[in-house]
């Protein structure tokens, strides 16, 4: 299963590009990772662009108000869904600092949260990719989860 990642904006940050290139660097050992940003903009914009490029994809949308899940409840969630073997793509989208529309939460498959904690929009993403290599090393059985 592909796993696309979907962002507004890119990170400006130097921590929040060198976190990024290193997560998608080790996630590259473990599938198909892609990150595709798109233009930042107002959550109407941003949200409509991002159902138009994951149409066809099981759609995560990354929310505050989203559900909070355990790394092994994200792994057992993720493996379900390749196991059904009619998923080929999974998409989590990230929105716009303003967040998602209520009409894009609605469309999603899952909306999912990273914290109850607000975090600033650079480092949800470095922390949804260091969570994605979480899962995909504890799939492997490999000891990084502890």
């Amino acid at each position: 299963m592909r796993i696309r990642i979907l962002a507004a904006g890119k990170p400006a940050l130097a921590y929040a590009k060198s976190g990024v290139e290193e997560y998608l660097k080790r996630l590259g050992r473990y599938g198909s990772y892609d990150l595709e940003y798109l233009k930042a903009g107002d959550s109407e914009s941003v949200s409509a662009a991002l159902l138009e490029r994951s149409a066809g994809s099981l759609r995560i949308a990354m929310d505050e108000r989203g559900e909070i899940l355990s790394t092994a409840a994200w792994a057992e969630r993720m493996a379900a869904w390749e196991m059904r073997g009619d998923i080929k793509t999974l998409c989590i989208l990230i929105g716009a600092s303003d967040g998602h529309t209520p009409a894009l939460r609605q469309a999603c498959d899952a909306v999912w949260s990273l914290s109850k904690l607000t975090l600033q929009h650079e480092l949800a993403l470095v922390v949804l990719l260091e969570q994605l290599y979480r899962v995909a090393t504890l799939r492997k059985g490999e000891p990084y989860h502890r």
